[in-house]
């Protein structure tokens, strides 16, 4: 959830249409596409914002260590997809152990690049595998919606009601646009999406449940896109990219959902969800 320039609306055409565009493709697959076509999508989504993210924290030349954080974040929602939560984790224990390996024999390397590269492939490839997981749950398709929607009435309604009315900063020293009033709304959303998941599948999730997912999403909304804002603060940028005209960067598009899918996968298995 990138902030925007001069005046709140200065770019919302622009905004919107990308936002649109960018809905559209993610909603058909996660639809229509099946499990492994949204698992490709997750990795070359993750690819790109990794990629983002390794560029505009390290300044100096790339190396054979962001390479293979890169293949991992792209691998890990495809392994997630054909194999299971199981073999996830062992695409992050196979990068931690090849860490170890690379940071012994190249001895250029800093503990900072290394620990760079494999926090940037958890961060990334292992959350959105975790999208991935969700998808393949029973009802799995309207779950992945309901996360993703739930995102959005967040984004969009702490937006608009934060730039109309705002005047309580939530976090001025990290993301000066935020306020209390849009944070409050966009938890209402994104609470509203789940409360009506019914509407859309028969679900054996209880409405307290739902009302406790959709709180703790909004939550986790919250702290992805504070975290990536403290990431572009501290390295001195104002999008992670240029490849979304309106939103910046595709790491600046998926920040919310990353943690988001973390937390949403496991409320799900603990609301009985398999």
């Amino acid at each position: 959830m990138a902030e925007r320039t001069t005046g709140p609306f200065s770019s919302l055409p622009v905004r919107i249409a990308t936002g649109v565009l960018y809905g559209a493709v993610l909603v058909w697959v996660i639809y229509f596409g099946g499990h492994l076509p949204l698992a490709i999508l997750m990795a070359a989504l993750g690819a790109l914002a990794v990629s983002e993210l390794y560029r505009m924290t390290r300044r100096e030349r790339r190396t054979l260590a962001e390479f293979c954080g890169f293949v991992a974040v792209a691998a890990m929602p495809v392994v997630a997809s054909l194999w299971g939560l199981s073999a996830l984790f062992l695409v992050m224990t196979a990068l931690v152990a090849a860490s170890l390996v690379w940071h012994v024999y190249f001895v250029n390397l800093r503990i900072a690049d290394t620990t760079l590269v494999v926090f940037g492939a958890a961060y990334v490839g292992f959350a959105l595998a975790h999208f991935v997981l969700i998808r393949g749950l029973e009802d799995g398709v309207f779950l992945a919606l309901a996360v993703l929607i739930g995102v959005w009435a967040s984004d969009v309604l702490a937006y608009f009601v934060g730039s109309l009315i705002g005047s309580h900063k939530l976090a001025p020293r990290i993301s000066p646009a935020k306020s209390w009033e849009g944070f409050v709304t966009g938890t209402l959303g994104t609470v509203g999406v789940w409360l009506a998941l019914p509407l859309l599948v028969e679900t054996t999730l209880t409405l307290s449940w739902r009302i406790v997912i959709g709180i703790a999403l909004a939550l986790a909304a919250l702290v992805g896109d504070l975290f990536e804002s403290r990431i572009k603060r501290e390295v001195g940028v104002k999008d992670s990219g240029n490849l979304m005209p309106g939103h910046g960067g595709f790491l600046d598009r998926i920040d919310s959902l990353l943690l988001v899918s973390v937390i949403a996968y496991y409320l799900l298995l603990a609301g009985g969800i398999r």
